[in-house]
């Protein structure tokens, strides 16, 4: 059968493709081989991808021993945690869409029989993982691991409890400058992506769940000799793809995305994979509405206690089993379905000899009845809003309170930090949706800043926005519609009554129908934040949370 790149090197019309391939270095008997573009994100400017180059190396001698050919080319990247709290994360979560765009643009021009995608943080995972579902030619994801935990006087230090709530906890009083530089300075010792269950791991956790990447490549750590191998092994993998053409699309199955959903729940994992996942399926051409996180959590224990809400780490997790470990204590509730191991899901949970009861509980000994996260509706959020109940406190899961409503991050970090939030409150952060943002910013920054100041269980937080995987407390984002397309959150005014019951999976705007409609009738949209460049035109194509904030054909 005809190979993609044989439309770049053979036959007598491909003369000058041929000329420039050979240019490459390329030698005459390598020509024959398939093609294995490696698309790589190594970057210096995020910690979770400053050690690829060592990872490219081992996944070059993979296809190499494959029996392919590989060739590297970039993709850009975002660290969230740099780019949080001002205009950059404005363009976060739309770098997921270039980064899709990309790798279609490379691989058709350049026609790859097959494609390693070498990923690790935040919106980079997801967009490889677009961008080799939309192709669909044989795909392999190598996620570069978790960073190790800091050390400070005895206790493991991490980056989101000792930076972000670190800033809370000092302007509380609670901590010293010394202790305050000593996070600062410690609390992200070298290469690998934050060391807790925020989105960057979750995503490669549920990479490996889907069936696109290699066993314990999710938890496998950076920099450690059992990433290298894992590295070489999926080159070798690679060309095998290739050859008996098993496509993401056959990876990727309605089933493969709800075994991700139920591993997700059951960690308790980042709240931004609803937008992932739903994103990731629409590519794929699967159908996963949005109600399907709320099915599957009623019947999905949510079994581990991993940072931020939890006193484990990634470390931890890998050490204990990894994520077949988890898959096995789920084995009633996972189905079937091929991997690029060449391994079923069943076969792997089959393999499975060792499991840490500390760090993975049994069934029988799950921390919650059901999973980490919720889909919550009402006259608030008619299409719907996400959070992450597994970091919410008993006494919050249902909550009464006033309403304070600031038109930005900004504004609202203000009001937090100079103390003008009390306790009782609902902060209502708008127009930061996907089209408000525009780019629908993570809004850490406040939520750690209220951790770190103890308002954890006087104060809510509901916004348009996002949250990033690192945040905890009663926390309900990705509220659809978003107040840019005139949804009901555009109509609150302070000092309106927001009731949130979590059990129940309902938030409600205590206002009478009538005075909505009145004040609908009076709202006008506002003008965009952002009126040129990339974000602009990102601004008028994107969709709604609910849909996964996709761009539109």
């Amino acid at each position: 059968m005809p190979s993609r790149s044989d439309r770049i090197k053979k036959g007598l019309d491909r003369v000058p493709s041929r000329a420039l391939l050979y240019a490459t270095g390329i030698p005459a008997g390598e020509m024959k081989k398939p093609f294995i573009g490696v698309a790589t994100s190594f970057s210096d400017l995020i910690p979770g991808h400053i050690g690829m180059r060592d990872l490219e190396r081992f996944i070059e001698k993979g296809v190499h021993t494959g029996g392919g050919y590989p060739m590297f080319f970039g993709l850009p990247g975002i660290c969230d945690g740099i780019a949080m709290g001002h205009r950059g994360m404005h363009y976060s979560l739309p770098s997921r869409e270039l980064i899709a765009d990309t790798i279609e643009s490379v691989a058709e021009a350049h026609a790859f029989d097959g494609l390693i995608l070498l990923t690790n943080c935040d919106k980079i995972t997801p967009g490889m993982l677009m961008g080799a579902a939309r192709l669909n030619i044989p795909s392999i994801v190598v996620t570069a691991g978790p960073m190790l935990t800091g050390r400070y006087r005895g206790r493991k230090t991490s980056f989101i409890r000792n930076t972000f709530e670190a800033m809370g906890r000092f302007r509380a009083g609670e901590i010293t400058k010394e202790e305050l530089n000593a996070c600062e300075t410690g609390a992200c010792p070298g290469a690998g992506s934050c060391q807790g269950l925020y989105t960057a791991n979750t995503m490669s956790c549920l990479t490996e769940v889907m069936g696109m990447s290699l066993p314990f490549c999710g938890t496998a750590l950076a920099a450690s000799a059992e990433k290298r191998r894992i590295a070489f092994d999926s080159g070798v993998r690679a060309v095998e793809l290739v050859r008996r053409n098993i496509t993401p699309r056959k990876i990727m199955t309605r089933a493969a995305f709800e075994n991700a959903i139920r591993a997700d729940l059951a960690l308790g994992g980042s709240s931004n994979t609803v937008l992932h996942l739903l994103a990731i399926a629409h590519e794929a051409g699967v159908k996963l509405p949005l109600e399907i996180f709320n099915e599957l959590s009623l019947t999905t224990p949510h079994i581990t206690s991993l940072e931020p809400v939890g006193e484990y780490y990634m470390e931890d997790l890998h050490w204990g089993g990894g994520i077949s470990a988890l898959l096995y204590r789920l084995k009633d509730l996972v189905k079937d379905n091929p991997t690029v191991s060449g391994k079923r899901i069943k076969a792997i949970i089959d393999g499975v000899d060792y499991v840490d009861e500390r760090v993975i509980k049994p069934v029988s000994e799950a921390y919650h009845k059901e999973g980490g996260i919720a889909v919550l509706k009402g006259n608030l959020a008619p299409l719907g809003a996400v959070v992450k109940q597994s970091g919410v406190s008993g006494k919050m899961m249902r909550f009464s309170g006033t309403a304070r409503v600031f038109d930005s991050e900004e504004a609202a970090m203000k009001a937090i930090v100079g103390r003008g939030i009390k306790a009782g409150s609902v902060i209502v952060i708008r127009y930061e949706g996907p089209r408000g943002g525009p780019g629908m910013r993570e809004m850490l920054a406040p939520t750690a800043a209220l951790m770190g100041m103890g308002m954890g269980e006087s104060v809510a937080l509901i916004t348009d926005g996002r949250f990033s995987g690192g945040t905890r407390g009663p926390c309900i984002g990705h509220i659809s519609p978003e107040a840019m397309e005139g949804g009901p959150i555009a109509l609150v005014r302070d000092g309106d009554t927001i009731e949130l019951d979590i059990p129940a999976r309902k938030i409600e705007l205590k206002v009478d129908a009538k005075e909505l409609e009145a004040r609908k009738k009076a709202w006008k949209m506002p003008p965009p934040k952002i009126k040129d460049g990339w974000l602009a035109r990102y601004a008028k194509s994107v969709t709604s949370a609910y849909t996964g904030a996709v761009v539109k054909a």
